[in-house]
């Protein structure tokens, strides 16, 4: 089992009272306050909720908004909202920037890093791109991830920019305008008009390139974009089990291969199924369509297990920087699959429970009393991530010593 030391650090923290003078051989309390590892979910549900869509408190088949969130909330600390821009703007010139802006400072607000996916993808494309010629739609979508990123700068600095290249120029499911532009001008061209729209407008936001492709056509579509110049801060890798769970061994051999590049992985799609799995011969996922796919309790125990093994497994590796599950709960779940952590009827699953004892138990420091020496120093040791001491925030970063000073 991995040491994580990669993930931990040993500092000594020297505690000054208000007036800068050390605090000696006083009883302080030290608490983790948030991982700087991106424990991730989507917040899809939540946006509704965020603009005052319905009732909070009114108790649906998923139970009420408000339980969710607190679920939700006591687990996470990185959301993934939708961009895509079918939805997002179905009527040219009339985006959903209001409510979107709403939702993410929903989470800002409450210490979670925002991430829009995605700014450039085929699937869920703007209908009234078909009506375009590919010049046109080439600067329609220049104009789009600018809008974006501009708007949503300070809130969202993290983005999906362009999703599932692989694919994009041969893709043949429904007629859109990215498959187009990435057949006539290429898919580095495309990529590259997609950075570099997002990067000239928040030079300082962390951009993915993110595929479910985990074959070496993407190594190699990463190594064309690297060596063609586009700066790419993070590699995104779907892993959706609809099909089984991947295991230790085939985890680990994806994420050597990938962390060859040099950059942070980010596990960007992640679902593990507390029901029956998808047969092994579907090709693409969509094309799986039942009339009922139920949760059930040996399925849920499987579950459990899996996603702590798969969460141990990233964690353990030093390249992965985020990993983000795919749903909090069933209800209204991609594909209709019990993918979730939290049932349809609103109760958390044996995999929630699992996933929150790693983060908030075993990977966390719970408020702990600890006396400083005569100088105000005291240790501690934890994982990375902030911290605070008698209420002062101050962040673990490496070993080493810190300086904090009390408020009030």
């Amino acid at each position: 089992m991995p040491t994580l030391s990669h993930r931990r650090a040993d500092v000594v923290v020297t505690v000054l009272d208000s007036a800068g003078h050390p605090l000696a051989d006083t009883d302080v309390v030290v608490a983790q306050e948030r991982h700087a590892f991106l424990f991730g979910n989507i917040g899809f549900d939540f946006v509704g909720p965020a603009n005052g869509e319905g009732d909070a408190s009114e108790t649906s088949s998923a139970g009420s908004a408000g339980a969710l969130a607190d679920l939700w909330l006591d687990v996470f600390n990185a959301a993934t909202l939708p961009f895509y821009w079918g939805g997002f703007e179905p009527v040219r010139g009339r985006p959903d920037t209001a409510r979107l802006l709403t939702a993410a400072r929903w989470f800002a607000d409450r210490g979670v890093v925002v991430k829009g996916h995605p700014l450039a993808w085929h699937t869920v494309g703007a209908p009234w791109l078909l009506d375009l010629t590919t010049d046109e739609i080439a600067d329609a979508q220049d104009a789009r991830i600018r809008r974006e990123v501009a708007d949503f700068a300070g809130v969202i600095d993290t983005w999906d920019v362009i999703n599932e290249v692989v694919i994009m120029p041969v893709f043949d499911k429904e007629p859109n305008g990215l498959t187009r532009l990435a057949w006539d001008r290429g898919r580095i061209p495309t990529i590259r008009l997609a950075f570099d729209a997002a990067r000239q407008t928040n030079p300082s936001a962390t951009l993915l390139l993110n595929d479910f492709d985990m074959s070496t056509a993407y190594e190699c579509l990463i190594e064309g974009v690297l060596e063609a110049g586009i700066q790419v801060d993070a590699i995104g890798l779907q892993s959706h089990m609809h099909q089984g769970y991947w295991g230790e061994g085939k985890t680990l051999a994806i994420l050597d291969r990938f962390a060859r590049f040099g950059l942070p992985l980010h596990l960007t799609e992640t679902t593990l199924l507390s029901g029956e799995l998808m047969p092994a011969h579907i090709e693409d996922l969509n094309d799986h369509q039942v009339a009922s796919w139920p949760s059930t309790p040996d399925a849920e125990a499987r579950q459990a297990d899996e996603i702590e093994r798969h969460y141990r497994t990233l964690v353990g590796h030093p390249a992965v920087q985020a990993a983000t599950y795919w749903g909090i709960t069933d209800e209204g779940a991609w594909l209709g699959a019990p993918g979730g952590l939290v049932r349809a009827d609103g109760t958390p699953k044996p995999a929630y429970d699992a996933l929150r004892r790693l983060v908030k138990d075993e990977w966390w420091l719970a408020p702990t009393t600890l006396r400083t020496s005569s100088t105000g120093r005291v240790p501690v040791s934890g994982f990375l991530g902030t911290y605070t001491v008698d209420g002062t925030a101050f962040s673990l970063e490496r070993d080493g010593e810190v300086v904090v000073r009390l408020e009030g």
